[in-house]
């Protein structure tokens, strides 16, 4: 994963010399995303800068990826992971010119519609393809959002991309986030959507069913695809369900090489995992407990709230949120970056998605039927580009360090979302797998995990860390912002008003690196919890007047729901 900056629509009367040395001043501000090397195509239309992390081909595959007739620029963020099968299947010859998971890009579009080859792609990739034969360049990004990306205008008028806001925000008084799941045409100035699946309506699912050995087997092919790697990685491991089944699957094939079909050995054979908290966490003590079940070299730092607090500026800089759940997570997942960064690891992989898919957010037990249910976790996976994505991608990558998430898988999803949501509920009146959140999911990897792990309650990562990491940011907020300025936050943020001393505090900060009105306006809602979702307050109008994130706040279910296991 890396980062791209690009700029089109240059025309004869551009300093283009000019717009080159301003390109890489802009590209430079995202560096630590690809800090191994950096790449400039210059034409007569477009500029393009990547800034590489070597994940897959780390001697070649450097970026932007030239055709061999130089008529293809291509810059990548991002992974391919069934670049090996697409290359196989490509109906005329193009000559590679490296090794590079993502140059299949270039192939597919020579052959195929974009429409038609970002459907077949399976992986996590923002891209700006630049085709000066027409003059064209096409914008993607992955189903999900994954990857970031950044898009505005200059007062020139032209286009600009970047995987950050913070490459653009300057120049681009319109910079937004590109939609996940969309192209862009230059040619024709549409933006389309090509993904959709029939799984999105309810009543596509009704009624259907998998087998547990079908998920289990869906599950397990997606963190061996997303083994593709070059160069040591490891496992984010917090002791709770989601991390600790992602590092189970990824432990079973780590002695073998993924790029050859498993016949060697892999370079790098003992699985490393990662965890981090406060003194006497709940996920430190959880993680220690899942490493030593799974026999992974396992790394578990502990880190002050003076550390934390000392780091928020920087975190909500990287990350480029005000959100306050995001800021809470962000901030331990920066610091552990950086101690995986310092042992050299250049790649994890981690739990995000499988809460989305399954249902595992406390408030999901008051769901009162299935369609609901469903139609609530096609929402959660639509602003997960917002939200989780975003925290686990930009937090890592603020030390270069690239974040994969087995549960977006899109042959995963594919299996997972068909099920009906009936399978997913919660059940109390029941003593098998439904009487808990993510039963199914639970039930499916039965005897893979230690009983405490694979029953584990649900935690927010922020709460897992330690409950003291919550509790002072509050009190620290308490301290900085006065009853006066939360009275008048409207007046000076008349965009998503804080409705907490925290949320001020975020927001001020925030204002700090990106005072723009679209800055702010990339930030949607600036609440990302249960309460912010019209569902949910149906569900139980508690929620409509809960202001704190933490699971622990949510109308008592988290109570509840230990109570009853």
């Amino acid at each position: 994963m890396c980062s791209i900056f690009g700029i089109f629509g240059l025309q004869p009367g551009d300093d283009i010399q000019a717009l080159r040395r301003q390109s890489l001043d802009c590209s430079q501000r995202q560096r630590h995303r690809g800090p191994d090397w950096s790449g400039v195509y210059l034409g007569e239309g477009a500029i393009l800068v990547h800034e590489r992390l070597a994940i897959v081909d780390p001697a070649g595959g450097s970026q932007p990826l030239l055709s061999a007739d130089k008529q293809l620029a291509l810059a990548v963020n991002g992974e391919i992971y069934n670049h090996t099968q697409l290359k196989g299947e490509l109906t005329r010859d193009y000559a590679f010119q490296t090794e590079s998971d993502c140059e299949v890009i270039n192939a597919l579009y020579l052959e195929d519609e974009p429409a038609s080859f970002l459907n077949r792609l399976n992986g996590i990739f923002a891209f700006a393809l630049w085709d000066a034969a027409k003059g064209r360049a096409l914008i993607a990004r992955d189903p999900l959002g994954v990857c970031p990306l950044y898009w505005g205008h200059d007062k020139e008028g032209r286009l600009r991309v970047a995987s950050e806001m913070k490459s653009l925000v300057d120049e681009c008084a319109d910079v937004a986030q590109f939609p996940p799941g969309h192209w862009y045409d230059t040619a024709t100035g549409e933006l389309t959507k090509y993904y959709e699946r029939p799984w999105r309506d309810y009543d596509a699912v009704d009624g259907v069913n998998v087998s547990l050995q079908e998920l289990r087997e869906a599950f397990e092919a997606a963190v061996h695809r997303q083994l593709m790697t070059d160069v040591p990685y490891g496992v984010l491991l917090s002791g709770g369900l989601d991390s600790s089944l992602v590092a189970a699957v990824a432990a079973r094939y780590a002695r073998h090489r993924i790029e050859d079909g498993d016949k060697t050995e892999a370079w790098w054979p003992r699985l490393h995992s990662f965890a981090i908290g406060l003194k006497g966490s709940p996920d430190l003590a959880a993680a220690e407990i899942a490493a030593a079940a799974l026999g992974t070299v396992h790394h578990g730092f502990e880190y002050t709230f003076e550390e934390g607090l000392d780091a928020l500026p920087e975190v909500i800089r990287h990350v480029e949120t005000y959100d306050v759940t995001t800021i809470r997570a962000s901030t331990p997942m920066f610091l552990l970056a950086r101690r995986i960064k310092a042992m050299g690891v250049k790649m994890v992989l981690s739990g995000e998605g499988s809460d989305e898919i399954f249902g595992g957010y406390l408030y999901f037990h008051k769901a009162p039927n299935a369609r609901e249910f469903h139609e609530e976790l096609i929402r959660k996976l639509d602003a997960l580009h917002n939200y989780d994505c975003l925290r686990a991608n930009k937090s890592m990558m603020a030390w270069g360090v690239e974040p994969r998430v087995p549960f977006l898988d899109r042959e995963f999803l594919d299996v997972a979302m068909r099920i009906d949501a009936k399978w997913k509920m919660v059940d109390k009146t029941r003593s098998d797998a439904q009487r808990m959140e993510k039963g199914i999911l639970r039930q499916a990897f039965d005897g893979q995990l230690p009983e405490s792990i694979l029953w584990r309650q649900k935690e927010q990562f922020s709460d897992g860390v330690g409950y003291g990491w919550i509790d002072g940011l509050k009190a620290h907020a308490e301290a900085q912002v006065s009853d006066r300025e939360l009275a008048a936050a409207d007046k000076r943020f008349p965009f998503n008003p804080p409705q907490t001393k925290e949320a001020y505090f975020y927001r001020s900060v925030f204002e700090r690196f990106y005072p723009t009105p679209a800055a702010a306006e990339t930030v949607p809602g600036g609440k990302s919890i249960a309460c912010s979702s019209p569902a949910a307050i149906a569900w139980d109008a508690s929620f409509a007047t809960m202001a704190d994130p933490s699971g622990r706040a949510v109308a008592g279910v988290h109570e509840q729901a230990v109570a009853a296991i």
